[in-house]
């Protein structure tokens, strides 16, 4: 025991120090001026899960354009960027190569018209024999066969004459549509060939976001269904109410995810931009408390609550969306019942005597 003596008043400076901190920290609290505050009982609310998706903005319509006539490029009239018409010319084509083909169907329709002439007359000459009894049945129905073969090549002559004449057209490729410019493909001198594309289009009015959301979650969307929208880069012009436009039915089997088109209406937005969509999920109970209850101090979310002996302490919260009425959500830090600070000016030290404003 005697070994062990010198401890022992060690020991009991330890506890007598601890008990004057103590005694100072709650003298501290005691002569803490008081707050004057307005406090409400946080309640437990049920609610309707929101769940995001991510999507990218494309337009409603785009197109490649290409050409049928082949021959070299000899003028292109547009640039990245530019706004085109329905109808308006974008490229130019050298038309030789199309117009000797026209020229040739038409060589061929005079050749064809010229033979169709002579059966005519051939066939009104043996009907004449035949009623004469001078003809045979067979020489008859020969000349009827010959007459119909020349009608017929007429007719597949006026069909060549036509399509040569409508490729021969198309020399100046045209806008299908009222566009913008995405990418210019072609420059000139370079060959235009048949399939190949010359210009990237993108309709100018008509935006979609295309959603990537989850199989568990598809079943939650439906055709027509209006969903809030918000785009990441526009955030400050506030939600969008799209339209679920087209649900994919099958799905990414990378991702496991189905894709769905929602319209913006008349949102004029460039494509590629990313934005994201919220669609309602489960009904879950959460906490709400007043936006300006929740303080922000070096990354935590802290929210002064009224103890029972009417002094202030304070609560690291966990938050989570925020609503349109001011109001957020209390995932964890605070339960129903709580007395919550609402208009403390900051954080306050805990033990502060808090006094209720009328």
């Amino acid at each position: 025991m005697n070994a062990h003596s010198p401890l022992i008043p060690i020991l009991i400076m330890a506890v007598t120090l601890g008990a004057c901190a103590q005694d100072k920290a709650e003298l501290a609290h005691a002569n803490l001026p008081p707050l004057s505050v307005h406090v409400i009982q946080a309640e437990a609310t049920t609610l309707q899960k929101v769940i995001e998706v991510h999507g990218v903005v494309q337009p409603a319509r785009q197109a490649f354009v290409s050409s049928r006539v082949m021959g070299p490029v000899v003028a292109v009239k547009t640039w990245a960027g530019a706004k085109v018409s329905r109808g308006q010319i974008l490229i130019e084509i050298q038309p030789e190569t199309s117009k000797g083909q026209v020229a040739q169907a038409e060589g061929a329709l005079t050749q064809a018209q010229a033979a169709l002439a002579l059966a005519e007359r051939n066939l009104q000459r043996f009907e004449n024999l035949h009623a004469e009894k001078a003809a045979s049945e067979v020489e008859l129905d020969m000349a009827r066969m010959q007459h119909g073969q020349a009608k017929g090549a007429v007719d597949q002559a006026m069909g060549a004459v036509h399509t040569a004449t409508t490729v021969a057209g198309e020399a100046g490729v045209t806008a299908p549509f009222a566009a913008r410019v995405i990418e210019r493909l072609v420059e000139v001198g370079d060959m235009a060939i048949p399939g190949r594309p010359l210009i990237r289009l993108e309709s100018l009015e008509g935006r979609r976001l295309w959603l990537s959301v989850r199989e568990t979650d598809i079943e939650r969307l439906e055709l027509d269904q209006k969903i809030p929208v918000t785009l990441d880069s526009r955030a400050d012009g506030g939600m969008i109410e799209g339209t679920v436009a087209e649900i994919v039915p099958s799905a990414d089997p990378a991702t496991h995810t189905f894709t769905v088109k929602v319209d913006l209406g008349s949102v004029d937005v460039p494509s590629g931009i990313s934005g994201r969509a919220s669609i309602p999920g489960d009904t879950v109970e959460r906490i709400l408390i007043p936006a300006t209850a929740v303080h922000y101090r070096g990354g935590l979310e802290l929210v002064i609550v009224r103890a029972d002996d009417a002094s202030a302490r304070t609560r690291a919260v966990t938050t989570g969306r925020a609503l349109p009425d001011d109001r957020v959500e209390i995932l964890s830090g605070i339960k129903a019942g709580d007395f919550v600070v609402v208009d403390a000016p900051a954080p306050v030290a805990d033990g502060t005597p808090l006094e209720l404003s009328r």
